[in-house]
Formats: C-alpha cells, structure tokens, sequence
C-alpha cells in the first residue's frame, strides 16, 4: 500500500511532481512514523520529570537524535546542560559514555590504545576500546581540552569508526557525541577548531530559566523526590527512526532555497548582502545546507506533515548555522553575533510565500 499526503500535492508551487510525492511505501513505513511520533512525545514526558522549562532545547535535541547528528550545547554555569544529556541517556536504552575533558586529557583517553597481552608465554598487542565506543558520548566542557585531543573525535563524529596504531575499529550505531561547553570562561580553555565544529549539526544554547520555572526547579530540587524514568525506545528504535526520516521528499524548490540561504552567509559570494560582506569572514559550509534539509525532515514528521517546508528550514537555521559563521573583528567590533546575523540573512533571503509555516 502507498500511502499520499493531501496536503502534500497542494504544494505544486515547490516544484515537486507527483511521482516524487509518494511519501511512504508501506504499512508499516506509516506505523514507524507513529512509533516515532509516540516515542518522541513519551521522551519529552520523562525528560519533564527532571528538566523544567526548555522545551525548544528539547525539542532541537531530539531532532539531532532521530536525524543522526551531534549536537554542541553551550549555556553558563548551572543550566543544566550536563543534567540533560545525560537524562536523555538515562531514557533511551542504548550505551552511554561520559568524559570530562581536561587539560591534561589525551587522545589514547579518549579513543583506546594498545597494550602488550600475555597468553600462556605469548605477548601480543591487544586493543584497549576507549569512552568512544558507545551510543551516547557526553564529552563534557568539550573546550577544557587541547586541539590535539578534542580532534580524537572527528573520524569517529563523521565517519563512526577509529583508528588507532593503524589499524580501523568500526563504531556500533547508533552515534552520537552530545558536548558541552561554558562560553564565560576563557582561562585554561581551548576554542574548538572550526572542522569539528562544523562536524556538529546543532549548536543549542541555553538561556536562563524563567521566574516561574526557576521556582519550580529550586522546590523540585531541595526536598526528597524520587520519580523513576521509564525507557521507551532503544538503539534499533532510533536506527528506525533515521532511516525513515531520509524517505521524507523535499521540493527541489526547498532545497534550492536552503542552499541559498547558506550562499548568502558566504562573504565571496554573489548572493550575499552587504552586512555579511562587512561582517563575516567565512560562510556556512556544505553540511548547513545537508543539515537543514535532514533536520527539516524530522521536524516535519514529528509535526506530522510527509514533506519539508520552507518554514522548517527557517526554524532550524540558528542552531545549524550559527557554529559555522565565523564573523571578522568588525563585527565583534559592533557586538554583533552569529545569531544577529542569522536572523538578517532569513530577513534579506526570503521564502517564497507559498509555505511558511512553522
């Protein structure tokens, strides 16, 4: 059975034709987008349980997850950031790792090494796995840690495998690295490189809390509470979950215009406005574009839609680009930041107006 989204064919405008517009092959492709529907909301439930407030962070997070990305989360001291990844771990049943990166932490800490093994008289060299070697990697306070050892990760980050003495040790899927940093202090910290940077797909970043919630956080947290998590989905379940997610059409007028809008952030480009002319040094690479269509293609599942719009491109675009614009002394001159720029580029690159929602 082929199941045909009305809702979809109304989209003429987007240049997608009919046969691209064959959303799911089967039966069982339409119950794995309930799975993930349910199984998302059963997550958010049981995140709730232990995190107050932060529903979009939650919300971005979990699209990293069901799409197959990193995700970077910066925020100040006492957010909750670790709390979070961590929690996230805790629901889903899969391997969970976590290193607290410092400065004397060395790639061989983090990937594995070899050590000499004696058998019955024998001695052979046998590889010791790392903390890599997981589901989940919390690599906390990611920029506590020298270039040398935070590029340990980038083979793992972008192809899932290691390797190490030379030999290659594929990684079990599924793989994410969940990092966090603190942008306040500058002491005893290292900037990430901006190739590892660009190898995580949102950068999410954490805001106070509100009066409200914070209130609820402080009597929440300063009296016996014991509210045990559940675990709703596992490994093959996110797996599931990725695969369907890539079956999910994308107008070619969609793509177009991701991939505009990334030009745009692009100083040598012939699209881009003057403001990222005067500000900004390098653009957004390939993978904002990659990241903005793959992303929007979760979005648009969980918000129960078969097809990428205009407006879930706009939606992701400051956690998927604000990492990957690197902005030239001018504009720190003029305090201006990523996200500001982000949100001139949305201004100055429209979408067409046949889609916007959010």
């Amino acid at each position: 059975m082929v199941f045909r989204n009305s809702s979809f064919f109304n989209n003429g405008k987007q240049g997608m034709s009919e046969a691209e517009a064959v959303v799911m092959e089967s039966q069982d492709d339409l119950s794995l987008v309930k799975r993930m529907q349910e199984g998302r909301e059963q997550i958010v439930e049981e995140i709730r349980k232990v995190i107050i407030g932060q529903h979009e962070i939650i919300d971005e997070l979990l699209i990293a997850l069901f799409a197959g990305g990193h995700c970077l989360v910066t925020g100040v001291p006492g957010l909750a950031k670790t709390l979070l990844i961590k929690t996230v771990a805790d629901i889903l049943q899969v391997k969970f790792s976590r290193i607290q990166f410092t400065p004397d932490l060395m790639p061989a800490d983090v990937v594995g090494s070899e050590v000499v093994e004696e058998v019955e008289g024998h001695r052979n060299l046998k590889f010791v796995a790392g903390p890599i070697f997981t589901n989940i990697l919390l690599a906390d306070e990611i920029n506590r840690t020298p270039p040398k050892t935070q590029s340990a990760l980038l083979e793992a980050m972008e192809e899932r495998q290691v390797t190490a003495a030379g030999r290659t040790h594929s990684m079990e899927a599924p793989f994410f690295v969940l990092a966090t940093q603190n942008p306040i202090e500058l002491e005893g910290t290292y900037p990430l490189p901006e190739a590892q940077l660009d190898r995580f797909m949102f950068k999410i970043e954490l805001d106070y809390l509100s009066e409200a919630d914070e209130i609820t956080v402080v009597s929440t947290t300063t009296q016996t509470y014991d509210n045990p998590l559940a675990h709703p989905l596992g490994a093959e379940d996110i797996l599931d979950f990725q695969r369907i997610a890539r079956k999910v059409p994308a107008a070619e007028a969609v793509i177009r215009y991701a991939v505009r809008l990334v030009h745009a952030s692009r100083p040598h480009s012939q699209s881009s406005p003057q403001f990222i002319k005067d500000w900004v040094s390098w653009g957004a690479g390939i993978r904002a574009s990659q990241n903005l269509i793959l992303a929007g293609k979760v979005r648009a599942l969980l918000a129960g839609r078969f097809n990428v719009s205009y407006g879930d491109v706009r939606a992701l675009a400051a956690s998927i680009m604000r990492h990957r614009i690197l902005l030239n002394f001018h504009a720190e001159a003029e305090r201006v930041t990523t996200d500001k720029v982000t949100s001139m580029l949305l201004e100055a690159v429209p979408a067409p107006a046949a889609d916007l929602e959010d």
